[in-house]
Order: structure tokens, then C-alpha cells, then sequence
């Protein structure tokens, strides 16, 4: 089992913690910051899973959900926003699960265990 996740989120200082908090339960973290980064490292397939920002600039991330399926189609996509209206916004079931972003970051690692492992 590849235990690699794709993060990508416009804040750095995020795509740092993940990477940390991640490591920790045996998983290797690579971080982008902008939709460009996030599609050509998708169609390299050595992802699982990645965590997906909503609110970034250039394409959003309710937009780049739809590039990566086409681009990666088994990979699965975590939405993780601050908000979590966005959850009743029917593009966002195209991804795998969503999680509200939150100092408490077990429900983030539960979710990216259960996909990955399942």
C-alpha cells in the first residue's frame, strides 16, 4: 500500500503541519500550492489520496476536484475547508469525504487512514 498524500492548499504553513502530523502515523506528505503543481503531480498516479483546499486562487477547489478525477480517476479527495456550507454545494460530492478544518486534526488522519487502507 502506497502511503502517499497529496496535499494542496494555498497556505504553506499547512501543507508543513500536514506533513508533520502525518509522517507521525507513517505517511509521506508532498505539498503544492496552486492547481498547476496539483494536476501534473496527480497524473503521476502515486497518490491515493489527496487533501484539497476549497478557497484558492486561481481555480477553486470545487473546480479542481472535477480536473483531478479526470486525471487521476482512483484517486481519493478529502475536501478540507474552514466553512463548512460548502459541504451542501453539490459539486463537492464528488469527492471522497470532507472535513472541516480544525485545531483538532484526528478526524483528518482517521479519514486519510480509512481511505487509503480501504
Amino acid at each position: 500500500m502506497d502511503k502517499r498524500v497529496l496535499v494542496i492548499d494555498d497556505d504553506v504553513r499547512l501543507g508543513i503541519l500536514y506533513s508533520r502530523v502525518l509522517a507521525e502515523i507513517g505517511y509521506t506528505v508532498d505539498a503544492v500550492v496552486s492547481d498547476k503543481d496539483a494536476l501534473s503531480r496527480a497524473a503521476t498516479g502515486k497518490y491515493p489520496v489527496a487533501i484539497l483546499d476549497i478557497e484558492m486562487p486561481g481555480m477553486s477547489g470545487l473546480e479542481l476536484i472535477h480536473e483531478l478525477k479526470r486525471v487521476a480517476p482512483d484517486m481519493k479527495v478529502v475536501l478540507n475547508s474552514a466553512y463548512s456550507y460548502f459541504k451542501s454545494d453539490f459539486q463537492s460530492w464528488l469527492a471522497d469525504a470532507y472535513v472541516v478544518k480544525s485545531s483538532d486534526l484526528e478526524p483528518l488522519k482517521d479519514t486519510i487512514v480509512r481511505l487509503v487502507e480501504s
